[in-house]
């Protein structure tokens, strides 16, 4: 270990974020206490990725003085690596990269070898991507049984339990990608698997569209399913009716979201060593089987510099360019290093990732930069300026890379490479640059959020003894201020609105610049998005956000644009969409039609002196469970759960179950309410029934009821009964952006 500088300077940091290095980053002793201060967090990251300079024959003077530049780098908050470099890195566990693809196979053998890994990957620190394609469809042939197939959507079902038994670093689940291709047999099961409320709630899900199929839907023409055994045809469907179909599920909830394979693969740089079939969790890094990415971030914000370059191009002015190539360069270094330093955990990733060597630079912070340029977000100079500072750093990062390869060799497989082909290189990476989600980064940073824009201007914020603080973007507070107006009070409006659009107080220009997400029409996300992949080796992390009131046409517009525009894939999300609503803002707080929540009393129906029904007997991973329900006018009026002996604590819980579900069918709840709120809770013991499984206790009551009583019905919760998600760990309102729902106080992630 390189030692500590003594006169190592502190980062500057807020009280938050020393909570949030505290809870998710320092390590901690046996006890659970804190080992180190946030300084000592910096310096071991620094220098355990300066130490892989040695073995490019590095003097130890030499890798002190990297080591040094690489911690000045972090807590100047001008870049921070993926949150497990942080955490692991100078540790035993030593796992650094947060982007990992595994193959599924068509076998028991190897599904179950991948439910395997995933958990060792999720154990680490790592989120995972699957391709569930290459399953064979359901209620086909099984050759060696002489059974019949259970298809993806159900071996989906089993990935997903899994994930809800691993813990990440004690404090984040694991995170999953499922994708499969639009030309599958089972193609319309898995579009509508989340269709149900929290079912896969550890997995995002992505349609592999195919250039084929997207010139079908354009000509109103048909195309084929194919066998992904033999490849034969087996049904053939109308290409508008499943695009409509995908349109309509991401109206609804927001997922699945559409990846386009084709033009992922167009781009791989290694296609000899096999098609790219599946991306990590939020949809940014495509890579092949068994391949990993170690990710990070350039935070653009720093970069103002107030009458910088005034006679340069419009598009330029403002921004240090010089200091920006110099951190893009110094961040390649550091992430070229991170593949030599990490330990991954399966063999074959580290032979994978060491052939490729990818890394994944992005940003984050734009929002914040085109408020001190005074640009709008959705406007013609804001995606102009995206493209041009994408280009600058993919091209700086690209000549760092060949800089690299030049000292240390380029990566094993760059001689079978599309670069060698076509004379470009050689290169130390087979790629450089990502724009991947930095929801904690961002936070600790002190920067909007990857390349999205504000969700919002004003929000309170929890400290640590509870008391809530109002937080103000301090470009739009050193605004508001330079206008000669009344902070405290007008902030409380914004808090309250969400948006100041409608603020007739304010300057129209400062209306015009400090836009929100929801202020934003959602062809503008789109076109931001496309900016920015344009000079992107792989994706982009983004989300179309749209207001309530959009329609299906709005998204089908979005996804045609996509497509159009040159996306690797996108995702939408509809506000209040889904049956746990996301929005953080005052008014958002209240009903989605900005009417103030009513709130209803029902009256406790009295239960007759006599009632019928019936008793069940569920098998469960914690015994068998006794499930009788009454009914009265034949529908269920009560419910009693029984497991186990008197005294037990699990036979006190389902007796507290039970209760509250009855008490529930006696003030007028709807049994799919019941359901949809009951049904997919994880538990620690879930067990196979019929060709599913039942999660737990609650579970299995809503498996009950659901069979009893609803049988095809599709659950749901009304618009008028939507109500706010809140992070498990703060209890602050959680939102929707980078694909994932993140939480803005704490930094919790349900991705990972």
């Amino acid at each position: 270990m390189i030692p500590m500088p003594e006169q190592l300077p502190h980062p500057q940091l807020t009280p938050n974020i020393e909570v949030v290095l505290k809870k998710r980053y320092l390590r901690k002793s046996l006890d659970g206490l804190s080992a180190e201060e946030p300084r000592d967090l910096f310096w071991r990251v620094a220098a355990a990725i300066a130490a892989v300079d040695g073995d490019y024959g590095a003097t130890p003077d030499q890798q002190a003085a990297m080591a040094r530049r690489f911690y000045d780098l972090m807590t100047s908050w001008q870049f921070l690596p993926n949150s497990p470099t942080l955490m692991n890195a100078g540790t035993e566990l030593g796992q650094l990269s947060a982007c990992f693809v595994l193959p599924v196979g068509d076998s028991i053998e190897e599904i179950f070898d991948a439910v395997k890994y995933a958990a060792m990957i999720h154990k680490s620190g790592g989120g995972t991507g699957f391709s569930f394609s290459r399953l064979r469809p359901k209620a086909s042939r099984v050759g060696s049984t002489g059974g019949v197939a259970s298809g993806p959507v159900s071996f989906l079902r089993i990935f997903n339990t899994a994930t809800e038994q691993v813990k990440q670093g004690g404090t984040r689940r694991g995170a999953n990608m499922g994708i499969l291709r639009v030309d599958h047999p089972d193609i319309v099961e898995f579009i509508r698997a989340k269709e149900k409320d929290g079912e896969f709630n550890n997995f995002n899900l992505s349609v592999g569209l195919t250039e084929a199929f997207m010139q079908a839907v354009e000509a109103d023409e048909e195309y084929e399913l194919r066998s992904p055994q033999n490849g034969e045809v087996v049904k053939r469907l109308r290409a508008r009716d499943i695009f409509d179909l995908l349109v309509r599920k991401a109206w609804e909830s927001g997922d699945p979201g559409i990846i386009f394979l084709d033009r992922i693969n167009r781009d791989n740089p290694t296609p000899e060593q096999g098609e790219i079939e599946s991306t990590n969790p939020c949809g940014e890094q495509p890579l092949l089987p068994y391949e990993a990415c170690n990710l990070g971030s350039i935070n653009l914000a720093c970069f103002y510099q107030p009458g910088h370059n005034e006679d340069a191009d419009p598009a330029a002015r403002g921004i240090d360019w010089e200091a920006l190539r110099e951190v893009v360069r110094l961040s390649v270094h550091f992430l070229d290093n991170v593949v030599d330093a990490s330990r991954f955990p399966l063999e074959r990733i580290a032979e994978t990732v060491r052939r490729n060597r990818k890394i994944g630079l992005g940003v984050m912070g734009f929002a914040d930069l085109l408020y001190q340029l005074g640009i709008a977000y959705d406007s013609e100079e804001g995606t102009a300026l995206a493209e041009r500072i994408m280009a600058f750093i993919n091209a700086e990062g690209h000549a760092a890379s060949a800089e690299l390869a030049r000292a240390r060799g380029p990566f094993p497989a760059y001689a079978q490479s599309t670069y060698a082909a076509r004379g470009e290189g050689p290169y130390r990476n087979a790629t450089v640059t990502t724009i991947a989600p930095t929801g904690t980064l961002s936070l600790i940073a002190g920067c909007s959020s990857g390349v999205e824009p504000l969700f919002a201007l004003c929000f309170t914020r929890n400290i640590l003894d509870g008391e809530r603080l109002l937080e103000v973007n301090p470009y739009f507070e050193a605004a508001v201020r330079e206008a000669g107006l009344d902070g405290e009070e007008l902030m409380e409006r914004v808090l309250e609105k969400g948006s100041i659009q409608d603020m007739d107080i304010l300057p129209e220009d400062m209306r015009r610049v400090f836009v929100t997400a929801m202020d934003i029409a959602p062809v503008w996300h789109l076109r931001m998005q496309a900016a920015f992949q344009r000079h992107t080796d792989n994706a982009v992390s983004k989300t179309v956000n749209l207001p309530h009131t959009a329609t299906e046409q709005d998204i089908h517009q979005i996804y045609w644009l996509a497509y159009k525009e040159g996306c690797k894939g996108v995702t939408v999300y509809r506000d209040g969409c889904k049956a746990q609503q996301v929005l953080a803002t005052g008014e958002g707080q209240r009903k989605i039609d900005g009417e103030p929540a009513k709130p209803t009393v029902s009256a406790v129906r009295k239960r007759p002196d006599v009632v019928q029904g019936f008793t069940q007997k569920v098998q469960t991973g914690l015994g068998a469970m006794y499930l009788t329900v009454n009914e009265v006018d034949g529908k269920p009026f009560e419910v009693f759960a029984t497991i186990g002996k008197s005294g037990r604590s699990i036979t006190a819980k389902a007796e507290a179950i039970g209760r509250l579900v009855s008490l529930a069918l006696r003030s007028g709840v709807e049994v799919r309410d019941i359901v949809a709120q009951i049904k997919g809770i994880g538990g620690e013991h879930p067990v196979f029934r019929g060709k599913g499984l039942l999660l737990s206790i609650p579970d299995a009551i809503a498996w009950v009821l659901e069979k009893r009583y609803l049988k095809d019905q599709q659950l749901g919760i009304g618009v008028t009964d939507i109500e706010q998600q809140h992070c498990p760990e703060c209890n602050a309102v959680l939102v929707f952006q980078e694909g994932c729902l993140i939480c803005p106080t704490c930094g919790f992630s349900r991705c990972g």
